[in-house]
C-alpha cells in the first residue's frame, strides 16, 4: 500500500473511531460514575522479575457505580463471562453449554448496540462482513470466543476475549493480557489486583483523574505486568467494536494503528490467532490537544 492511501485508510479508520466513541452511550463518566485515583509513576521492573516498587499507596479505582454495571445489559452479561476461564495458560478450557449460552447472550446484547451496529456496517460496507446478523454474530463468536492452543499441549487453553479482557497468567510468572478495566475494578476490590503506579508516555507527564486511557503496572495474584493498557470507563460493546475492525482489516500477524479518539493520541494494537484475536490494546501516547 502506497503512503497516501495508508493515509487515506488511517484518516478513515480515525473518522469510524471517533463515530463509535460518540455512540457509546453506555460509557461510564469520571468524576460521577467512577473516581479513579492515578498517584505515582511506575518505575522500572527488571525483565523477568515479579518485584516492584509500589508508587499508589491506594487503589486505582476510588469509586464505580456498580448499580450501572449491574443493570446496563452490556456490562451486565460481561461480567457473568468473567468466571468462565482458567487462570493457567496451558490448562485446556472445558466450555459448559451454560457458559456457551452467557457467551452468546452476551454477543447478542452487544450486536444490539449503536456502537456495533455502526461498526458491522462499516465491515460490510468494506467487504469484511455479512449483512446477516447472525453471519456476523458467528464471526464475532470465532474472533473472541473460539478456543485454541496459547501453549503446547493437546488441550485448547486460551481465546481471545479470555486474553484480553479477563486475563490469563503463564507458568505462573507471567501475565498475559488483562487489559480490561471492569475485570481489573473487581480483582481490585476483591484484593487480587494492586495498582503500582501509572507510566508516564510522550510529552503528557501526570494522567488526570478523567482520562479514559491510561498506560499502568500492576501486580494479579502475586505477578507483576509492568505495563499494560487499558481503556477506562468505556463499555465492553466499545472496545470489542474498536478491535473487532482492527483485526478484520488487516491479515498481518500484527496490526498496529496509530489514531486520535477524542483527545487521545493512541497506538491500537491488534495480534492476530488464526482467526481469532491474540491480544489486542491500547497504547497511549498522549492525551494532550494535539494533531497527529
Amino acid at each position: 500500500m502506497d503512503r497516501r492511501s495508508q493515509n487515506s485508510s488511517q484518516e478513515e479508520l480515525t473518522e469510524v473511531f471517533n463515530q463509535l466513541w460518540r455512540l457509546d452511550v453506555n460509557r461510564l463518566k469520571p468524576g460521577t460514575d467512577y473516581i479513579i485515583s492515578p498517584q505515582g509513576e511506575a518505575g522500572h521492573v527488571a525483565h523477568g522479575s515479579n518485584h516492584a516498587r509500589d508508587r499508589a499507596r491506594h487503589d486505582l479505582f476510588t469509586y464505580v457505580n456498580e448499580d450501572k454495571l449491574k443493570h446496563i445489559e452490556t456490562y451486565a452479561h460481561f461480567i457473568n463471562l468473567l468466571d468462565n476461564y482458567e487462570m493457567l495458560s496451558g490448562v485446556g478450557e472445558t466450555v459448559t453449554s451454560e457458559e456457551m449460552k452467557e457467551n452468546r447472550l452476551f454477543i447478542d446484547t452487544v450486536v444490539e448496540s449503536e456502537v456495533m451496529k455502526c461498526a458491522h456496517k462499516y465491515l460490510v460496507r468494506k467487504g469484511h462482513s455479512s449483512s446477516n446478523t447472525n453471519e456476523f454474530k458467528r464471526q464475532l463468536y470465532d474472533i473472541w470466543f473460539k478456543l485454541y492452543h496459547r501453549e503446547r499441549g493437546d488441550r485448547e487453553d486460551s481465546c481471545g476475549f479470555e486474553h484480553v479482557f479477563v486475563g490469563e497468567t503463564r507458568n505462573h510468572q507471567k501475565i498475559l493480557g488483562l487489559h480490561n478495566w471492569v475485570q481489573f475494578y473487581l480483582q481490585e476490590k476483591h484484593g487480587h489486583v494492586d495498582y503500582k503506579g501509572y507510566k508516564a508516555q510522550g510529552n503528557k507527564n501526570t494522567p488526570d483523574e478523567d482520562d479514559h486511557v491510561l498506560n499502568l503496572q500492576f501486580s494479579w495474584r502475586g505477578l507483576v505486568k509492568p505495563i499494560g493498557g487499558a481503556f477506562i470507563g468505556v463499555s465492553p460493546e466499545f472496545e470489542m467494536a474498536l478491535f473487532t475492525i482492527i483485526f478484520l482489516m488487516s491479515n498481518e500477524k500484527m496490526t498496529s494503528v496509530k489514531t486520535k479518539i477524542d483527545e487521545y493520541v493512541l497506538e491500537l494494537i491488534v495480534y492476530r490467532h488464526g482467526r481469532s484475536i491474540g491480544t489486542s490494546y491500547p497504547k497511549l501516547l498522549s492525551s494532550n490537544h494535539r494533531d497527529l
